[in-house]
């Protein structure tokens, strides 16, 4: 419609009625009618939807800060005179808005990842309602005037009833979507008096249930908008772009009808008039905003525009022409103090994070987010699918029967969620997708909301994960399928629909991964062969990893310790334990690992060649981007120690471009040592998202052959000491059990050979996925207690030889050990060789030995991969190196304590004092080091960080090799090439002392 918002309301503007007064008898509810809270409907009294802009030149009141509150039990027991102005709320507590009750020691939080934590009994919910009762008082600046204005409320959970100066406005639901209600005619200059009772639970519930806690309040801004006779209603920017010809396109509907003007495109055009002029588009590697003003004879409101177009053709999404590779995450609104109440500069800080870490996409999961995240999302530059506040995971547990979104009685509900998410939302070039929920099977809701998004905006595709026949959507998408499956989607070559037709339109649609890899606890694995098949494949367009935070919730020991608590730490009695805590980062928002290991994976540079030829190779992997905003450096190293550095020249390759170059002649070096070359791109200017030198991406490359590692001759004797001892070079044993308890005269326990990890949530596999657990399958067979048996303890002529058998009580399966020591005067040889007896159903957690060293030994230096943990398919970001740290900042802190912290690849190793004594270990061939201030008995029993407490002793693991991590604590296990089968083993570690 020209010049006009389509959905331009029919009352005049900001001026519906109020509904009734407390305490007044109104209209009395015919007693066969449900509360409004628990009918079905969107709410009552609200404006309709419309887009939302950070400001204008019309007055805005935030209503932030100290409220008045009370909470009851259900939501029955207070009738609602305390809406009355005149109410004595003086013995109510004082409450910070925006907030979450449950926050702030009213009540408690509740996690469960699909279950309903009540009945299912749709639209009713329990008694046992809590409810927060609100209350506000708040006067108008100076120089206000009267006429229309708006109460605008951005999130309430999950239902809110609401009154201003004793008059009421409506209820609502909708948590994570915005309602306004007019109150001009019921503002006062001083002494207005806001009242809002809010439910836990409702009818919206059923539809809100997302993997998260359950966090009822007023948890978005509360404030107060001038609306100035003549005002913007609603507006709609229209901003396409064509890449044949350069040139974009501008129309921006509104009403009432006004003006808008470009100045740097040299625009000044009648709203509902259009204009083409060369622009240069928004991407997300390029996201150009041109400043606009849209005027209307009422207000003056900044625009940002962004030219861009989003289509699906040629069986692939694509922006401008080209199709685009998602390099993506899933984000909720978290906070590990305030919840979902999430700051400005929070999000500004996550999404840093995020470019930094070469993401590029963000699927809002599973609602619309905070306006704030989007306009810094269209500024940074990303691309997002913008998803509908609506997920009834929880009839999948009966078979979907009573699924809402089946049921003709809650679609007005459910249109009602996608008109307010693509109103508030529209004008944001950033969002390229609209998703009409999350995991809520499938149903006529559903295709009642596509149509009409479809209608309202077509210029934006359609996403939808949870009907495999994509009769509603765009775009192919699926969670957690597999490797190899996402190999034959790849080449369409999937299972087929039971419809002909239907299948043959999902074949022609492009494909990605709304969830993948999941990021639960140390992990996820797996993903540079995701990577690669989203290179291979153009129909796979990329995924977006589950998730972006961990959801603890930050909690203190009677001590003063600081730890995040997670599901079942509050008493709840429906709980899916730290399965809430799966993400990317931890709760403050500290890297993890996964992190590190994911930016490795989608860098948007590729850096490979032959660096013993002196030649490298560069792709460009960006979508639209050349790379002449990076520079190019090399670091020549041997044995670890730079011997050089440069820069490299390298072209301003286009998308899609490679170029090979050559490297400089290598700085001389002596021979026998270990040459790397080691080739960065940084950004070589300024960003918005991070400065100059900024490393984007990097590649190692070996300059020479590795040498090959001759073991040290033998040259001492074992020969008996004092006591029940045995002396063989620097080492001191028991001659009983052949264990080594001294080297030079630093205490040692062990070696000896250990099998069990701590297992990781994705060793534990999902609770939903029976059967398929490994560690499950590590514990029946009691590779968590096995038994060393000595059989002997030989002195040989130049070797002290110890013979083990390692079994489990009441197993038959065991390993059989055989530690073979030679030795100089300076140094120990261990060779370890491992055959196993017995029938394995399921491979090793890891292989290696285990000892323990005196705690004063507590500085690691080592030269191999680094400088975080790595494991069979986590290596990616392992970058060798020489890298020194204290063994107590080796430890990874998952939420949930479990294996972590190897370094990969770890050619030698020393341990130190403050004074340099210490010891030195060396592999053959590389080996894991894992150092850490406790056993893996007490890492396997510990729920939290604060359960360990560090110990006298530093134990060290120094494993041949690691079983895999992957993601199969909601996802596909490990990959067959990283499984750790049981065969047999020949390892060796040479042990030295540090003087």
């Amino acid at each position: 419609m020209s010049g006009t918002s389509s959905h331009a309301p029919h009352h005049p503007p900001y001026g519906p009625p109020p509904l009734t007064a407390p305490g007044a008898a109104g209209t009395p509810r015919r007693p066969e009618l449900p509360p409004y809270y628990e009918d079905r409907s969107p709410g009552r009294g609200a404006l309709p939807p419309r887009a939302w802009y950070a400001g204008s030149d019309a007055a805005r009141l935030p209503l932030h800060g100290s409220w008045r509150f009370r909470l009851s039990v259900t939501a029955t027991a207070e009738d609602d005179s305390f809406a009355r102005p005149d109410f004595d709320d003086s013995r109510w507590q004082d409450l910070w808005v925006p907030g979450h009750w449950v926050l702030k020691g009213h009540g408690t939080p509740a996690y469960t990842d699909t279950a309903y934590p009540f009945p299912v009994d749709p639209p009713r919910v329990p008694d046992e309602n809590p409810t927060g009762d609100h209350r506000h008082r708040f006067d108008l600046p100076e120089g206000w005037g009267e006429g229309p204005a708006v109460l605008h409320f951005g999130g309430v959970e999950s239902c809110a009833r609401v009154w201003l100066n004793g008059q009421e406005l409506g209820h609502f639901k909708g948590s994570r979507l915005p309602h306004e209600f007019a109150v001009g005619h019921l503002l006062r200059p001083r002494g207005n008096v806001l009242a809002v009772r809010v439910h836990q639970w409702s009818s919206g519930s059923y539809l809100e249930d997302q993997d998260q806690w359950w966090l009822p309040g007023i948890f978005r801004s509360v404030s107060v908008h001038r609306r100035p006779e003549g005002s913007v209603t609603d507006h709609f920017v229209h901003a396409g772009f064509d890449h044949t010809t350069g040139l974009g396109t501008l129309r921006v509907d509104c009403a009432p009808a006004g003006r808008v003007t470009v100045p740097a495109l040299g625009l000044d055009l009648a709203t509902g008039e259009g204009a083409s002029v060369p622009v240069l588009p928004w991407t997300a590697e390029t996201p150009r905003l041109y400043d606009a003003e849209l005027a209307t004879p009422g207000e003056r409101i900044p625009l940002r525009i962004g030219f861009r177009t989003v289509r699906v053709e040629d069986g692939l999404l694509k922006v401008n022409g080209r199709r685009i590779l998602l390099r993506g995450v899933n984000r909720h609104e978290f906070h590990p103090r305030d919840g979902r109440t999430v700051g400005r500069e929070v999000m500004r800080r996550d999404l840093l994070l995020m470019k930094r870490h070469n993401i590029n996409a963000v699927r809002t999961s599973h609602y619309p987010p905070h306006p704030a995240f989007l306009d810094l999302c269209d500024e940074l530059g990303l691309w997002v699918i913008d998803e509908c506040d609506l997920e009834t995971h929880g009839f999948g547990q009966q078979d979907w029967r009573g699924n809402p979104v089946d049921d003709a009685r809650w679609e007005p509900a459910l249109l009602d969620r996608a008109r307010r998410m693509v109103e508030r939302d529209k004008n944001h070039p950033a969002i390229v997708l609209w998703s009409l929920g999350n995991e809520c099977g499938t149903g006529r809701g559903l295709s009642a909301m596509a149509a009409w998004i479809r209608e309202r905006d077509p210029s934006r595709p359609l996403h939808y994960e949870g009907d495999r026949s994509c009769a509603d959507t765009d775009v192919y998408s699926r969670m957690y399928a597999d490797h190899a499956e996402v190999a034959r989607i790849g080449r369409r070559a999937e299972d087929p629909l039971p419809d002909p037709e239907l299948d043959a339109r999902r074949r022609r649609l492009p494909f990605l991964l709304c969830e993948y890899a999941h990021a639960m606890g140390n992990g996820p694995g797996g993903l540079s062969e995701y990577q690669r098949l989203f290179e291979t494949y153009e129909r796979c367009q990329g995924g977006f990893v589950w998730e972006w935070i961990d959801h603890g919730l930050r909690q203190l020991t009677p001590d003063g310790e600081v730890y995040h608590a997670y599901g079942g730490d509050f008493g709840e009695e429906l709980h899916d334990g730290n399965f809430v805590c799966d993400g990317l980062v931890f709760p403050d928002r500290t890297p993890s690992p996964g992190l590190a290991e994911f930016k490795k994976v989608v860098e948007p540079v590729r850096i490979e060649g032959d660096g013993v030829a002196g030649t490298v190779r560069i792709t460009n992997l960006h979508d639209f981007a050349d790379l002449g905003h990076l520079a190019f450096r090399w670091v020549y190293e041997v044995a670890g120690e730079v011997r050089g550095t440069g820069s490299l020249a390298v072209p301003a390759l286009a998308p899609g471009e490679s170029a090979g170059l050559r490297l400089p002649a290598p700085p001389a070096a002596p021979g026998g040592a270990e040459a790397l070359w080691t080739v960065r791109a940084v950004l070589a200017e300024d960003t918005a998202w991070a400065g100059a030198g900024h490393e984007v991406a990097w590649g190692q490359l070996p300059a020479a052959a590795r040498p090959v590692r001759t073991p040290p001759a033998a040259t001492a004797v074992p020969r008996r000491g004092e006591g029940n001892v045995i002396l063989l070079g620097p080492g001191t044993f028991d001659a009983t059990t052949g264990t080594l308890g001294y080297l030079d005269g630093v205490l040692l326990r062990g070696p000896r050979l250990e099998v069990w990890r701590a297992p990781t949530d994705n060793d534990e596999a999902a609770p939903r996925q029976p059967g398929r657990s490994p560690a499950a399958e590590w514990r029946r067979l009691g590779l968590h207690r096995m038994r060393h048996r000595v059989d002997a303890v030989e002195t040989l002529a130049d070797a002290l030889v110890v013979r083990t058998r390692v079994a489990a009580a009441g197993a038959e399966p065991a390993l059989r050990t055989v530690y073979r020591w030679t030795a100089r005067r300076e140094l120990l040889r261990l060779e370890v060789s491992v055959e196993p007896e017995g029938d394995w159903p399921a491979p090793l957690p890891r292989l290696g030995v285990r000892m323990a060293v005196c705690g004063s030994v507590g500085h690691a230096e080592w030269f191999g991969g680094g400088p975080g943990e790595g494991y069979p398919d986590t290596l990616a970001a392992a970058r060798v190196g020489r890298w020194s740290m204290p063994v107590d900042a080796m430890q990874t802190p998952y939420v949930r304590p479990q294996e972590n912290g190897a370094r990969p690849g770890v050619r030698w190793a020393q341990l130190s004092r403050t004074d340099g004594s210490g010891i030195r270990i060396e592999g053959d061939p590389d080996f894991y080091l894992t150092a850490r201030r406790w056993p893996v008995e007490e890492l396997d029993a510990a729920r939290h960080t604060t359960d360990l407490s560090p110990g006298e002793l530093v134990w060290l693991h120094l494993d041949h090799a690691q079983h895999g991590i992957g993601s199969q604590s909601c996802g596909p296990g490990v990959l067959p090439r990283y499984r750790l089968e049981v065969a047999p083993a020949r390892f060796a570690f040479t042990f030295s002392s540090l003087r």
